[in-house]
């Protein structure tokens, strides 16, 4: 029986027979030439469903598994959106750089964080987020760990996630006004969640041992 291919970046399809494959679009960002290549490799191969997805990627849907590794090469620096146990990615608002609201740049923290996580495995699945103010547009407040900025700086949350048995973010820590602070705090979540080695999302683990534990374990 067909199942999921993490080592290639696809996901089994409805039909048990086809796979899906995601582009590798930080934040959603795509340049002319990659959007050229999107194009021409969606015609190569056939592709009949392009979408776009809430983790702001494209998602090529309906591919045969012997396709996959030349479809992959294909997109070039757009293949390989990490997909199972690990970190899947970060999503990311316009923030100060072009919102009127935003208070924090989003963007340029956000493609970082991209870059330092992204793909890192876990126990669990991990999605992440960074928004650029409280209106929280990336939804920092329904993912596993992530950033809202405020005017005092960042705030770090953990703990959120959608599915069966939704949970709110908890705020870890708050106005942290330097970036690699930032950065650090993040980086101490997705460590402690590794080392804890229990096969369920973090924010079951965040439920069970109460915000003030957590912070003790954590800071």
């Amino acid at each position: 029986m067909k199942t999921d291919l993490p080592e290639k970046f696809a996901i089994l399809q409805r039909d048990k027979e086809t796979y899906a494959i995601k582009t590798n679009t930080p934040g959603g960002f795509v340049n002319p030439e990659q959007l050229r290549r999107l194009a021409e490799v969606v015609e190569k191969y056939g592709i009949q469903v392009v979408k776009m997805t809430s983790a702001q990627r494209m998602a090529l849907i309906g591919l045969p598994e012997d396709k996959l590794d030349e479809v992959s090469a294909d997109l070039g620096d757009m293949g390989g959106a990490a997909t199972g146990l690990c970190v899947h990615y970060v999503k990311i608002c316009p923030g100060a750089t072009y919102c009127k609201r935003g208070q924090q740049n989003s963007i340029a923290l956000g493609l970082k964080m991209d870059k330092m996580f992204q793909g890192v495995n876990l126990p669990k699945k991990f999605k992440m987020g960074i928004s650029g103010c409280q209106n929280d547009c990336s939804e920092v407040c329904i993912k596993d760990a992530g950033l809202i900025g405020t005017p005092k700086g960042w705030n770090v949350m953990l703990g959120g996630n959608g599915g069966a048995a939704p949970r709110f973010a908890v705020r870890l820590a708050e106005a942290v006004t330097s970036e690699d602070e930032a950065l650090k705090l993040v980086e101490r979540i997705i460590s402690w969640f590794k080392n804890k080695e229990r096969a369920c999302r973090i924010g079951k683990i965040v439920g069970e041992i109460g915000l003030e534990d957590l912070r003790k374990e954590i800071l």
